[in-house]
């Protein structure tokens, strides 16, 4: 079992950064790749970036390539999104999601632990 945790949402005006973490639990996190997802209201659910269990290995959308950076840190359980430059069209809910096996991918379908998510909110 994972548990996931976000933190660091919030309201940020537009071209401005924050940093989101997902803080985990559960001896087989660090051989999961991870996931970060956002749903903005009325939209569906959509990938942002993900990254594998070593980290050697990011993907990003589209959207957030050259604005956003996946990181983590197994020594301490958490991975992080970096968010520079943002644009009131990434307010949304953020969530984190983890998939044992260590390869990251781009369906949210194939991730089996989720966090409750947090709300990042950027104003124009």
């Amino acid at each position: 079992q994972v548990q996931l945790v976000e933190s660091g949402g919030g309201l940020v005006q537009a071209g401005g950064s924050l940093r989101l973490s997902c803080a985990a639990s559960g001896r087989t996190f660090n051989s999961c790749a991870v996931g970060w997802f956002r749903r903005a209201p009325g939209k569906e659910r959509e990938f942002v970036a993900a990254i594998s269990w070593s980290g050697g290995t990011t993907d990003y959308a589209d959207s957030a390539k050259d604005r956003f950076t996946i990181s983590r840190d197994n020594a301490k359980n958490t991975v992080y999104l970096q968010m520079n430059s943002l644009k009131p069209e990434d307010t949304a809910v953020y969530y984190c999601a983890a998939r044992p096996g260590g390869i990251p991918v781009v369906r949210a379908g194939l991730y089996g632990y989720w966090g409750q998510g947090t709300q990042v909110t950027v104003s124009s």
